[in-house]
Order: structure tokens, then sequence, then C-alpha cells
């Protein structure tokens, strides 16, 4: 069972998100409880997401889409398309504090923070085509204009994974730090922020907030597709090979449905 732990110190909101054993991925309860702690952080100078035991985050737990509730799983699709919502409608800037792997929506969860900054150890890539799903909560919409379109393609359709350097280069993330710097360098930049009005920047962030706004309608209209796509042969297969540990056969079913 994973949990959501919160923390106060220098003036921010320090959200852990704590489920090492399968990458920080979370369940619909600790998704909502994200969504509580985000919100109930309005009135300190920022916020930091972090994830424990070594990963950053690996998006909405997979575990049941082998054999999939579809009721349960449209809660776990719907609350993190309000969870990515919370994070860019807090009035404080919301720092993603990565170390390890960001993978699937954990990625899009560094997409909807207003800032990153990784260790040199972590990764981040997509995964929805890869094991029956696809990342449409701002990987294939708002991705884009943070890295460029046929880099966004890539990272949402190709399923690689992308070194912390790499993420630096592209514009994914703001600072790459040596691997037990990472709380160093977030108060580093918490210390920067402290400085700053807090009216002014929840203006600025607000304004900034125009390339999300505009993608909100294909972010629903996918999540829909999403949602009536539960519990098809390919969102089993792709999780059943992930939870088994092996490659996902998806033209072998077609092979054999024909």
């Amino acid at each position: 069972m994973g949990a959501i732990h919160v923390e106060e110190r220098r003036d921010a909101v320090w959200i852990t998100i704590d489920a090492p054993e399968r990458r920080n991925a979370y369940d619909l309860e600790m998704a909502r409880d994200l969504i509580r702690a985000v919100e109930g952080a309005a009135e300190a100078n920022a916020v930091v997401v972090q994830g424990a035991g070594g990963s950053f985050c690996a998006g909405g737990a997979l575990t049941q889409l082998g054999d999939p509730d579809p009721a349960q799983l449209r809660q776990l699709f719907t609350t993190s398309a309000r969870l990515l919502d919370t994070i860019r409608a807090c009035p404080r800037p919301v720092i993603a504090a990565v170390d390890g792997a960001a993978a699937g929506g954990g990625n899009e969860l560094v997409v909807a923070c207003d800032f990153a900054i990784a260790t040199e150890r972590s990764t981040f890539g997509q995964t929805g085509p890869k094991v029956g799903s696809a990342p449409v909560l701002g990987a294939t919409n708002v991705l884009a204009v943070q890295i460029g379109e046929r880099r966004a393609k890539e990272m949402a359709m190709m399923c690689r994974r992308y070194s912390a350097e790499q993420a630096l280069a592209w514009g994914l993330v703001n600072e790459v730090v040596p691997d037990e710097g990472l709380d160093d360098a977030v108060d580093r930049w918490l210390d920067e922020i402290d400085a700053l009005s807090p009216r002014y920047l929840e203006i600025a962030k607000t304004s900034s907030n125009q390339w999300w706004n505009q993608s909100r309608d294909n972010m629903a209209a996918n999540l829909g597709a999403l949602i009536q796509a539960i519990g098809s042969e390919d969102m089993r297969e792709g999780a059943r090979a992930f939870l088994e540990k092996r490659k996902p056969d998806f033209r072998g079913l077609r092979r054999r449905e024909s």
C-alpha cells in the first residue's frame, strides 16, 4: 500500500509519493490525497513534489489494467486529470524534484509542474502505447509546447527512455544536479522564490497557463476515448505483459482475432 506524506519546510509544502514497491505509481486514494495536499498548500511560498525510494513517479498504478474494474479505472483516469489541473491551478509555484524514473503519468506530472529539477541518474519517458494506454494528459498536447512537436511525438508514441541530460537539452527540466544534490538545489530555488512577490508570481503563473488551458478540450476528448477503451484486449495485453515483465504481443492478438 502506498501513501502520500506532506511536510512543511522552508515555507514550502513538500509532498512525497511513497509507494517504492511500484515505482511510486499512485492508486485512486493516493491521487485524491495528492489533490488535497496541493489544494492545501495555497498559502505556502511554493510546493515541492517528490518520490520516495529512488523513483519519482510511474503515474497511475497498472495493477488493475489486466482485469479492470471499469468504474474504478474511470475514477482513476478522471482523478489523474483533476490532479494535473490542480497543480496548474495552484496559486504557488510547483516544483517537481525528480530523483529516479519519471515514467508514464509520472512524466506527465513533470509536464504539469511549473519547474523541474532532476538528478543525473533520473530518466524520463512515456509508456502508454507499450502498456495498452495513451498519454493524453499532457504528453500528446502540452509537451509539444515544452520540447517541440516532433520530440513530443517521439516521447509519447515510441515509449523510449531519456536521460536527465537529454531532458535538460530538450527543455523538459530546468536543471540537472548531482545525485546527492537535489535537496540543496530545491532549497536554492525556494530561496529565490521567497524573495519574489507572491501576488505577481500568481499572476505570472496564471498567464503562463495559456497553452495548458487551450489543451483542456483535447485532454477531455481523449480522456473520454481512453475510458471507452477500458477492458480492450490491447489494454489487457499491455498490462499483463508489464506485470509479467515480458514484451507485449499486440500484433499477435490481431492475428489470432483474424
